[in-house]
């Protein structure tokens, strides 16, 4: 039997074979040794870590197969905002997105793109992982963005996630013979400290291989189960599972597509090169350095020809252009939830073929009635279809279809299905044309079309789809924000006559909930704490919450600070509107509108009294932070990072992502990251949260 001493050497190596081997097999997809063998290894390790339970550490190999079961996710907030992707279907829409960025660039930096980095854009689900003195400490979901899940223990059981990071010294004989010339010896040096020392934070998506789908689904054939859909839904279902021993079972692999911390590169594609150092799957292989359109159109549809080839082991629809200067990306900045400087390049959808089996009216919020077809049941692109809009009754007399018809479908972008024409020739005579229904089917009103639109509407502002639509829109995320108000829940509000507007949400009790069917005590008061904790809300979600027809989360964004205040936009004229930056005639008219129609002023001045709204002060304007900009490290105690950014905007401020020489002030809470470090190099003003309150309360 070994000595304690003797047992932690060969656990020490046990574990770096066993490591050695798992970077081999899912990261440079070689194998040197039998799956056998391997398992072989991992059980000697196992029945050491058993003999010497002291020597048992948390990045051991053994410790990735699941815990016990969670009882929900906890949230976590992100260091940075895990943004979304603008989509463009063509190379003229590149062109475009590259001429918008360089006007920008002429008009405010005077620099020029200098190129882009190209890659795959793998269909799986955003992750983010931290890691703390080389070891994994945190994985979260997207979320919203900013708050994600803790899916930690899910992620620990993945063999394609690293639990400790690689020595990069020692991983540079496995860097692609290309990129090796990229990397200096001090920038290895500083890669390597800042792995073993610091917080290191890598994004990346998890999917499942399509051969590892396909022997999932084998499985679960032969043992009588259900079958997955689709790798993608599979391997999302796997990472949200409370029980880790589930994701254990299935086959998730990851690849890493951006290091968030600077830990000295200068490009985008300097930091594939560097978590391929660290030991993540990447696909440098596969990715591409870019000069200009021409070349990231030309690498988009080589590798659309390898898709159709079915070349490649995992599901991908487009790739991802990046302008590669990082510091140029950060100046192009960020539109809505998007960035500037990053372009979904998507490949053209795929399509099939199905039947009509009918076409049905919904009714949405602003009144409009949409047809949709209801679908035989087909699959398009991994996911099985069964409905489809048809938008409009132009649309529908535009394709010439009927019910009954066989119709060509596709989800634009992967994601929306819609028809895209008719296949008249397989027509029987037993077709039937569609005709728009001359009254409401909801509430029996007759319907209108304005002239010169093509929507037809309810007019009945009391039409019970309407004020559904209405009132879940209310409560949306970017609205109200209040969680637990489905639809579900909002149509037995409604049916009991409790609910009629959103402003009546503001009036429930745990005694009104309680006696419903689905509620008890604990859900109730839940319900009315998450509704009084919506009763101040910025402007800009305020009026996003109204529902006025046109106006989405930037209009109201652009009214918030161009207005700063309910009042002053309820005065306002047609003219000063139609001024305003992106609103232009038709939104200019309905949010005028909207304002003299004596319901939605009722509506308004209900709402006035129930909630409290942030009035909005212009960045650039007055304030204490006018003209400034912030940004924030670590975790604040008095307040969530977006309410201290709503704050700095509310005072004339910008709250930026990344440190330079320009920005005004970074302000550091608990457990700060890199940033803090960046202000004190380049002597920007360091604010702790106390001095920060302080400035607040000026």
């Amino acid at each position: 039997m070994l000595t304690k001493a003797q047992a932690r050497i060969r656990i020490t190596k046990l574990r770096q074979e066993i490591n050695h081997h798992r970077y081999l097999y899912h990261v440079l997809d070689r194998i040197e040794i039998s799956d056998a063998a391997l398992d072989s290894l991992k059980h000697e390790l196992a029945e050491l870590e058993r003999q010497f339970p002291d020597l048992l550490t948390a990045d051991s190999p053994t410790q990735r197969v699941g815990g016990k079961a969670l009882a929900a996710f906890a949230k976590v907030r992100h260091s940075t905002r895990m943004l979304s992707i603008d989509d463009a279907f063509s190379a003229q829409e590149v062109q475009e997105w590259e001429d918008r960025n360089s006007k920008l660039q002429t008009a405010n930096f005077k620099q020029q793109t200098s190129g882009y980095y190209a890659e795959i854009k793998v269909d799986g689900l955003a992750v983010s992982l931290r890691y703390e003195h080389g070891a994994l400490a945190v994985a979260t979901t997207r979320g919203d963005g900013i708050t994600g899940e803790d899916i930690t223990a899910n992620v620990r059981t993945m063999e394609s996630v690293p639990l400790q990071l690689a020595d990069p010294v020692e991983n540079l004989t496995n860097l692609p013979s290309p990129w090796k010339s990229w990397v200096s010896v001090s920038m290895l040096g500083q890669l390597a400290r800042a792995a073993k020392t610091g917080a290191i934070e890598v994004r990346g998506e998890v999917y499942m291989k399509k051969s590892a789908f396909a022997k999932m689904n084998e499985r679960q054939k032969k043992e009588g189960k259900e079958l997955f859909a689709n790798p993608r839904n599979a391997a999302a279902g796997a990472v949200r599972q409370l029980d880790p021993k589930v994701a254990a079972s299935r086959p998730l692999s990851f690849v890493a597509w951006d290091l968030v911390t600077d830990v000295g590169q200068q490009l985008h594609s300097q930091s594939h090169v560097f978590l391929c150092l660290l030991g993540f799957t990447t696909h440098l292989e596969l990715e591409r350095r870019c000069q200009d359109i021409a070349e990231i159109v030309a690498y988009h549809d080589e590798m659309a020809k390898r898709r159709e080839k079915d070349k490649l082991d995992f599901l991908f629809d487009g790739v991802v252009t990046v302008v590669d200067d990082r510091k140029l990306f950060e100046q192009l900045g960020v539109v809505g939830k998007t960035p500037r400087g990053l372009l979904a390049y998507k490949f053209s959808a795929e399509q099939a073929t199905t039947m009509v089996e009918d076409i049905v009216v919904s009714v949405g919020r602003t009144g409009v009635l949409t047809p949709v077809a209801h679908l035989k049941p087909v699959e398009v692109a991994g996911t099985t279809v069964s409905r489809a809009t048809l938008h409009n009754i132009d649309e529908i007399e535009r394709l010439g279809v009927k019910i009954g018809d066989t119709v060509i479908i596709e989800k634009a972008g992967d994601i929306i299905p819609k028809v895209v024409s008719v296949l008249p020739k397989l027509r029987t005579g037993k077709e039937r044309a569609f005709v728009m229904p001359k009254r409401c089917p909801m509430c029996h009103t007759s319907v209108t079309r304005a002239k010169g639109e093509v929507a037809v509407r309810c007019p009945n502002p009391s039409c019970y789809a309407s004020r559904l639509q209405g009132i879940l829109h209310s409560v949306s995320r970017h609205a109200f924000d209040i969680d637990g108000l489905g639809e579900k829940i909002v149509q037995l509000l409604m049916e009991v006559g409790l609910v009629r507007t959103p402003a009546d949400l503001f009036h429930l009790t745990v005694g009104d909930l309680q006696p419903l069917e689905r509620f008890a005590e604990k859900k109730a008061s839940n319900l009315v704490e998450a509704i009084n904790a919506a009763r101040q809300v910025p402007l800009p979600r305020f009026l996003f919450a109204l529902g006025i027809r046109h106006v989405g989360e930037e209009t109201a964004l652009r009214l918030a600070e161009e207005f700063g205040s309910i009042e002053k936009l309820r005065e306002v004229g047609l003219e000063q509107l139609v001024t305003v930056r992106d609103v232009g005639d038709i939104v200019g008219n309905s949010v005028f509108e909207w304002f003299r129609n004596r319901e939605n002023i009722q509506l308004l001045e209900q709402l006035q009294k129930e909630v409290k709204i942030s009035d909005y002060i212009r960045a650039g304007g007055v304030g204490v932070f006018a003209n400034r900009s912030m940004v924030f490290t670590g975790e604040l105690e008095s307040m969530t990072r977006e309410q201290a950014e709503s704050k700095v905007r509310e005072l004339g401020g910008h709250p930026t992502s990344s440190v330079s020489a320009k920005t005004s002030f970074v302000v550091v809470g608990r457990d700060p990251g890199s940033k803090a470090a960046k202000a004190k190099q380049l002597a920007v003003r360091v604010l702790n949260e106390q001095q920060f309150l302080a400035m607040i309360q000026q």
